[in-house]
């Protein structure tokens, strides 16, 4: 095999979506497995559409994801004279020609063949036409001369062979009146001179493939392998959508999951390592080939992704996890958060280790923090609430007056002192700990509750105690 050539295309007239995140992960894994390269090409003719903006969010994104793309982005825009030239090549070669139909002309074609029952379609009119024939003050577009019989074959690596009828393709404009291309040109061209060895992208452009191919072979140029990977469908089968999960990269990071994490699920969606549901992005890259791709549509879960990162919250190091807490914090506009974070650090990271195990995503392990500098006197949640009863307080009390006379503060001397109190009143140690942690923490989910006790220290805790007691 040659060296290896991948691309990843996006137009940028939005965010870097979860989809083409899927696809920009796979070109990146199989040009990383083959020891090859992925380049970046921003495909911006459209130039209403595309935006400055847009083409930061979608390199931002790759960079979070950790998917580095080699050398410099490229514009398909600044590419235009070069894709004119090959039209004009073409046209040269007699593999295409000038076309002078108006609009008009154009509508009453497509309404005719609609009459006849035909596709409503361009007829080829000016094919063999003589261009001194061209009517005057009309700029005439480029059409490619698309086969007038036979079969164009898709040899695909997900889809199989697929086989399309010349006579369904008509002679699409590769060149349009001011002298821009169009997209399905613009495609070939760049690809060819980039030195694309292999397409992998969504099979939305299975259609596009065999019209691509015609241009490949007029120019004489080899036909990239090409693997087409169905579309990312939602929980219930249609299209992915917002509702779904179809949003930026960013909002996966706001919402608080992990890179690492992310890579991991994207890459079981459509991709699979026999029963393999985590692994490294090594393992990924060293498992990776096109034959592993699926035929069938991937559904998006975000239960399961949820599952995957909370696997990668509780194996990540702490000092990681502190680093994107903040980021995330900071990011999101969680001014208090922030703030707790950063004056808390030392404590906060001595409190992850118990944290993690009980959070999914990153929002999660902020929300689990918060006792550690929350303000006094505590919000407490409804659920928190329901257990500080009329009992429950007194239970406080009896604990507030033992902890007083705790000579050493740690969980070893907390603990025996707990479990002291539980057996005199009869009481499980559960029946303590659980209003302990509503009057400690607001919440009913903490870590240890006296692992809590020991990272806010006593004054905090016998302050926060005498809140609900006093």
């Amino acid at each position: 095999m040659s060296k290896v050539v991948t691309r990843f295309a996006p137009s940028p007239t939005g965010f870097l979506h979860i989809g083409g995140a899927r696809t920009a992960l796979f070109n990146w894994a199989f040009a990383r497995k083959h020891g090859g390269t992925m380049l970046l090409r921003i495909e911006d003719t459209d130039r209403e559409r595309s935006t400055e903006p847009a083409v930061q969010a979608i390199k931002e994104g790759l960079s979070w994801l950790g998917l580095h793309w080699d050398g410099d982005a490229i514009s398909q825009f600044g590419r235009a004279s070069r894709h004119a030239e090959i039209a004009h090549e073409l046209v040269a070669k007699g593999h295409a020609y000038l076309c002078y139909c108006s609009p008009a002309e154009l509508d009453q074609m497509r309404e005719e063949a609609r009459a006849a029952g035909k596709p409503p379609r361009y007829n080829g009119y000016w094919r063999d036409r003589d261009p001194s024939q061209a009517p005057e003050g009309i700029a005439p577009v480029v059409r490619i001369k698309a086969p007038l019989s036979g079969d164009i074959v898709v040899n695909d690596h997900v889809q199989g062979k697929v086989v399309f009828k010349t006579e369904n393709l008509d002679d699409f404009i590769i060149l349009r009146s001011d002298g821009t291309p169009t997209y399905m040109h613009a495609v070939v061209v760049d690809d060819h001179d980039m030195g694309v060895t292999h397409i992998i992208r969504g099979d939305d452009h299975l259609t596009n493939a065999a019209r691509q191919i015609i241009i490949y072979n007029a120019m004489g140029w080899t036909v990239p392998d090409m693997a087409h990977i169905p579309l990312i469908h939602g929980p219930d089968g249609a299209k992915l959508s917002k509702r779904h999960g179809a949003l930026g990269v960013e909002a996966y990071r706001q919402m608080g999951y992990l890179p690492e994490a992310l890579r991991n699920y994207l890459a079981r969606l459509g991709w699979s390592h026999e029963d393999d549901e985590i692994f490294s992005t090594q393992q990924m890259v060293e498992w990776f080939s096109l034959e592993g791709l699926n035929k069938g549509a991937a559904r998006f879960d975000f239960v399961k992704l949820e599952n995957i990162n909370g696997h990668y919250i509780r194996e990540a190091a702490p000092a990681y996890l502190y680093d994107i807490m903040v980021a995330t914090a900071r990011e999101v506009g969680r001014e208090v958060d922030l703030a707790g974070l950063t004056g808390n650090k030392d404590t906060v990271l001595a409190a992850l280790p118990e944290l993690q195990p009980r959070a999914k995503t990153v929002l999660e392990l902020i929300d689990l923090a918060q006792f550690i500098y929350a303000t006094r006197p505590l919000t407490i949640d409804a659920a928190a609430t329901a257990l500080l009863t009329p009992e429950a307080r007194t239970v406080l009390a009896d604990m507030a007056t033992t902890l007083e006379g705790i000579i050493e503060w740690s969980v070893p001397a907390i603990d025996t002192a707990m479990r002291t109190l539980a057996e005199a009143k009869g009481l499980k140690l559960g029946k303590l700990a659980q209003p302990l942690r509503a009057a400690l923490t607001g919440r009913t989910v903490s870590p240890g509750i006296f692992e809590v006790m020991v990272l806010i220290g006593r004054a905090e805790t016998m302050a926060r105690l005498n809140d609900q007691t006093a």
